[in-house]
């Protein structure tokens, strides 16, 4: 059996909170550790049938790249759905969500700018 490994290492200032993030996958092309604002990573207990995540973001994640962080994850949850299940429909509901929500957060970040 092969064995993968990924590491996180996640920098925190006095206050804890996350300033950088770090991480490293063994069957990675990339020879250094790579660096991320933000990470979401998620756990399915099958006993307690319930998610496990982990939610992070450096201070410098500006709003705008949690928006775009958003859309891509539910666009990439729906491809993994769609894939896990085969269910063609719900899929495309969840694109449709998340092109929605885009859309939204676009037009909000818009009328927030001053004039």
């Amino acid at each position: 059996m092969h064995k993968s490994t990924i590491t996180i290492d996640i920098m925190l200032d006095p206050n804890k909170i996350p300033e950088q993030i770090n991480w490293q996958a063994s069957d990675s092309s990339a020879d250094m550790q790579q660096k991320s604002k933000a990470m979401c990573l998620a756990f399915w207990d099958g006993a307690d049938k319930s998610a496990l995540r982990i939610d992070l973001w450096t201070k410098d994640m500006m709003v705008d790249e949690m928006g775009d962080f958003f859309y891509q994850m539910i666009m990439t949850m729906a491809d993994t759905f769609q894939r896990a299940t085969k269910n063609d429909d719900l899929s495309a509901e969840m694109k449709d969500f998340a092109k929605g929500f885009y859309q939204k957060f676009r037009d909000d970040m818009m009328n927030e700018q001053p004039k």
